[in-house]
């Protein structure tokens, strides 16, 4: 237990916690409740297709991140796509956008389909993290890396009160949902070869991931990202009426092949609504952290940045007594 860093989430954000401290030789534990790690930057297979279902490609304009894509290009596990975004280079993970996330987990002490329960802040400098199954791990420091509502109600459920003005600022945290809906065709798709992004309608977003380089097995396999207000609006319909309400609006892209398959994917938590108002929260009296898009800016390298900077306080912290 001692000089361990417990982080719950295997995002991007505390996957590079986890990488920095690692780097330092620090003791590690990450905690994912889902099958694989990447959180947004995931990657779906539904029958032969295969589809990057949420995020689709990243920015880069934080000149200590630059460093690091360079050195992951230069290792084929990120590339340049198609196209730009508002004047800047667009990059996806390689082979899929899941692809950095697996890189980056490599030799990590990560457990998946870990789901936490309870934690615990002892005055002797110790938390404890109750795991579905009775599992119990020890830390002196404990990293929430999951969206800020889902981290607030396991503090809150178990008791853990925060700062008066921390808390405030963290429960006014909310998020956008996004729907997407992963669509399998029997023939090519109209889509553009750098995936387009839409203004009008029901989408925001569309790609055809054969055309990306990830789906190799079908004709093609379409991502549409249904937009913001809509999403709100239709998150809770069953898949068959959602699809029925919004299949009419995919034909632009369809071109004249048809829909042999197709699923929906519900993201809760896509992007905030609003950020906090810097990189990463770490309080010290308690070694707690906080980290994601929601501190770093609403985009993959917002999660990025938030958690290099969240790993900088506590390698500072390890200079404690």
């Amino acid at each position: 237990m001692k000089n361990t860093t417990v982080i719950i989430g295997a995002g991007i954000s505390g996957l590079l916690v986890a990488r920095e401290l690692a780097s330092r030789n620090a003791r590690l534990v990450v905690l994912e409740k889902s099958r694989g790690v990447g959180g947004r930057m995931s990657t779906k297979r539904v029958g032969s297709a295969v589809f990057d279902q949420g995020a689709q490609f990243f920015t880069v304009r934080d000149e200590h991140l630059e460093a690091r894509i360079a050195c992951w290009e230069r290792k084929g596990v990120v590339a340049r796509w198609a196209g730009k975004e508002n004047g800047e280079e667009r990059w996806i993970a390689r082979p899929s956008m899941t692809g950095l996330a697996k890189t980056l987990a490599q030799n990590l002490p990560i457990k998946l389909q870990s789901q936490v329960q309870a934690v615990r802040w002892h005055d002797c400098g110790c938390w404890e993290v109750d795991v579905a199954g009775g599992e119990l791990v020890r830390g002196e420091r404990l990293v929430l890396s999951s969206p800020v509502p889902q981290s607030l109600a396991l503090l809150e459920a178990s008791g853990v009160e925060l700062p008066a003005e921390v808390r405030s600022a963290l429960a006014a945290i909310d998020y956008h949902p996004c729907l997407a809906l992963l669509v399998t065709l029997d023939g090519p798709s109209a889509v553009d070869d750098g995936g387009e992004k839409i203004t009008t309608g029901p989408f925001r977003w569309v790609a055809d991931n054969v055309r990306k380089g990830i789906a190799q097995n079908v004709p093609a396999a379409v991502t549409f990202h249904v937009n913001r207000a809509d999403s709100e609006k239709y998150y809770g319909w069953e898949e068959e009426e959602l699809f029925a309400r919004l299949e009419p609006a995919m034909k632009p892209w369809l071109g004249d092949a048809k829909v042999v398959a197709r699923k929906l994917h519900r993201w809760r938590y896509s992007e905030p609504r609003t950020t906090y108002p810097a990189p990463c929260v770490w309080l010290p009296k308690y070694r707690l952290g906080f980290c994601g898009d929601a501190f770093g800016g609403a985009r993959v390298e917002g999660a990025a940045i938030s958690g290099l900077a969240l790993a900088r306080e506590i390698v500072g912290d390890f200079a404690t007594p």
